[in-house]
């Protein structure tokens, strides 16, 4: 299915609100994909830390549990642990999200993330995304355009994040990954190593990825960077 360009862009500027404000761009997070298997449910567990400035030890964990209904929608359950070190970690947000594939733009897959965070210790928001994304061969280069509000009146504001990697030796593969937040100015980019283990039993397969993302701009002025580790486990029922 083919949809026009400012079809989407009439969609994502109807909706174009957001969550997670306050965070250190990418921490916890993930580069979303635009394509999903009918009938798979997943387990996540998604970790980020910074390292280094005056925010070195501080961290996000983010537990996720989602089901693609069809090959069209997907929905999710999340909750989002904070810390700001040395203080203990706490639940500071759970969330529903939901992911809507359009088809191909220009040989590109496009999809639709959108999300309603409620705020345990602070102000609910709401996030969108438009979720691109490109393979060729073993090549896969995602980009996620990010529209965050809070609804506690403050502005709405902008963001990416962005990820290309290669299968390069057996299931390892090798890339780079970059989170921003467009509104003030804050980058984070670096490597990414990437592996899988199939073949378990019912077909599931768990993912890997880890890596180091360099702070970029204004968010050198708090941190070095940030370690990140992501598990998904995926099966169907």
């Amino acid at each position: 299915m083919r949809i026009a360009v400012p079809t989407v862009a009439i969609f994502i500027a109807a909706f174009s609100f957001s969550a997670e404000v306050g965070a250190a761009p990418g921490l916890g997070d993930k580069v979303y994909g635009a394509t999903l298997e009918a009938g798979e449910t997943e387990f996540e567990t998604r970790y980020g830390r910074l390292v280094g400035g005056e925010a070195d030890g501080d961290d996000v964990l983010k537990l996720e549990v989602a089901h693609s209904f069809s090959d069209r929608f997907y929905g999710a359950l999340v909750g989002k642990f904070e810390r700001d070190f040395p203080a203990s970690r706490k639940l500071s947000a759970v969330a529903v999200e939901g992911i809507y594939t359009l088809g191909k733009i220009g040989g590109i897959d496009a999809a639709v993330y959108g999300e309603y965070e409620i705020g345990l210790h602070g102000s609910d928001a709401v996030e969108t995304k438009l979720l691109l994304e490109k393979r060729a061969g073993e090549f896969d280069a995602r980009v996620n355009l990010i529209a965050e509000k809070p609804l506690n009146g403050e502005a709405i504001e902008f963001g990416y994040a962005a990820s290309a990697d290669v299968e390069a030796i057996g299931e390892f593969r090798l890339g780079a990954a970059a989170f921003g937040d467009l509104s003030h100015g804050e980058h984070f980019a670096g490597p990414v190593i990437k592996t899988e283990i199939g073949h378990l039993p019912g077909g599931s397969e768990l993912e890997l990825e880890t890596g180091y993302l360099f702070a970029i701009g204004k968010a050198g002025n708090e941190t070095d960077g940030q370690f990140r580790l992501l598990l998904e486990f995926a099966t169907h029922f």
